[in-house]
């Protein structure tokens, strides 16, 4: 996986999650993974389609997703609200918004389908063009983890054409 496809995931989930918490992140652990993914929180999966084709999972834990959630709502909300887990739909938007400016702007394009919870236990296995990276981000409320699984489908494309001739 190139870190140029995943450099502005990192960094956008870095600036909205410390925004949108108040709060300093860091990010404690980044692992190749090739497991099926397991759930570990409320999660949300944004789908993309195009030049660069996977998904990317936010799953977040319980405390955070509340904190996140009602900060977002400006009041104490519930651990099991609906609104605890529309906040991580929103979170996973915001993210992927302020990354996708920024892989636009270097010409990629592509579909960014919306938000859907991921209820699921466990999520799809790595293939072998499609890696996926995980990275654990630590904030003062708790961690969030986000799972990147990106190939981008204009290089197979052309590798695919190169080994056909």
């Amino acid at each position: 996986m190139r870190m140029e496809l995943i450099q502005p995931f990192i960094n956008s989930a870095d600036a909205v999650m410390a925004e949108g918490l108040g709060t300093p992140v860091s990010i404690e652990n980044l692992t190749m993974e090739e497991e099926a993914y397991r759930r570990k929180g409320i999660a949300a999966e944004v789908c993309l389609t195009g030049d660069i084709e996977g998904r990317i999972i936010f799953d977040v834990d319980q405390k955070t997703a509340t904190a996140f959630a009602s900060r977002m709502a400006g009041t104490e909300l519930p651990g099991t609200d609906d609104l605890v887990r529309e906040a991580v739909c929103e979170l996973a938007n915001q993210i992927i918004g302020n990354a996708i400016t920024v892989l636009n702007d270097q010409g990629f394009q592509f579909r960014v389908h919306p938000p859907t919870l991921h209820t699921s236990e466990r999520g799809s296995k790595s293939s072998e063009d499609t890696e996926a990276l995980v990275m654990c981000f630590s904030t003062e409320s708790g961690v969030v983890f986000m799972n990147v699984a990106l190939r981008n489908h204009l290089r197979r494309a052309a590798h695919d054409a190169a080994s056909a001739s």
